[in-house]
């Protein structure tokens, strides 16, 4: 073995048992009979909007099909979130009676992150999270705005059709029989709120969810995206805010149970501002802002 070769081992063997703070990543390679070693930098906020600049041009080239059918799947899996939301935090009235905050805190934890973690590490196309990926592309001239159209329209769709199919799924399983009560006044109440106040609900609300998507696009393994998305996601339920493809389940649940609430007062008293705030949280909020920042066209 050559003394070049002998000298980089050692010292990956020193990087590897007295890594940075930033925990650098580090690989060996042989080009031309001799060893190399190379250092990935670490994540970066910049870093972070490439990758979702990168990810939104692909998700604007899908074909229109994939889009509808990933739609679907992410509606399931925010679905299958809110569904543990309302069995684990829903389920417990007499805590969100006595100690209204920590009930919060429960709902926040245990379920929608649930819903975004899968949909990003398992895949799928999901219209809040896209309003910042395509977005970002189309400002970064890697997509156009017909492909953005395309995309937010069926992802949308698909995201209603799979939320709703989770809300009929978990109806028959009649498990959240007991506290049903605490459910139906849910949906009334998010379809009762003034169209300003639900309007700037759905603008934090997605602020919070593009952040975690972003944080989550730009972390390396599957325990910082779990984080990444936890942290946001928690904080976006405990404060009450508003995020259009869960209320898909919330509200069609509610209704399919017998809340006193209209096909119209889903969609417009509830869906149309939540909708509207969200593409303003997602579009303008995250992406225009990191685009401004870090984009290569500033």
């Amino acid at each position: 073995m050559k003394a070049s070769m002998i000298v980089a081992l050692l010292a990956t063997s020193c990087v590897s048992a007295r890594r940075s703070p930033l925990h650098l990543q580090s690989a060996l390679a042989v080009r031309g009979g001799s060893l190399q070693m190379s250092v990935a930098p670490p994540p970066s906020p910049k870093g972070g909007f490439d990758k979702c600049v990168a990810l939104g041009a692909g998700k604007a080239a899908l074909p229109w099909k994939k889009i509808a059918v990933l739609g679907v799947v992410s509606g399931v899996h925010i679905g299958l979130g809110a569904f543990l939301a309302l069995s684990v935090g829903g389920s417990i009235p007499t805590v969100a009676a006595a100690t209204p905050g920590i009930h919060r805190a429960i709902m926040g934890m245990f379920g929608l992150p649930l819903g975004l973690f899968l949909t990003l590490v398992a895949g799928g196309e999901l219209f809040t999270g896209n309003t910042l990926m395509v977005t970002a592309a189309v400002l970064e001239g890697k997509a156009t705005w017909k492909d953005l159209t395309k995309n937010w329209t069926l992802s949308y769709l698909g995201n209603f059709v799979g939320a709703v199919f989770v809300a009929w799924l978990a109806t028959q399983t009649n498990t959240l029989k007991a506290s049903i009560d605490g459910h139906l006044a849910m949906a009334v109440a998010r379809c009762s709120q003034p169209f300003v106040q639900a309007f700037i609900r759905g603008i934090m609300g997605n602020y919070l969810v593009c952040m975690a998507v972003l944080m989550g696009t730009n972390a390396s393994d599957i325990a910082s995206k779990a984080v990444a998305v936890v942290l946001p996601i928690s904080a976006f339920v405990a404060m009450g805010l508003d995020h259009c493809i869960a209320n898909m389940f919330f509200i069609s649940f509610g209704m399919m149970n017998g809340a006193d609430v209209s096909v119209g007062q889903f969609l417009s008293g509830n869906l149309l501002p939540v909708t509207l705030g969200n593409v303003l949280g997602g579009a303008v909020a995250v992406a225009g802002t990191y685009q401004f920042a870090f984009g290569s066209k500033n």
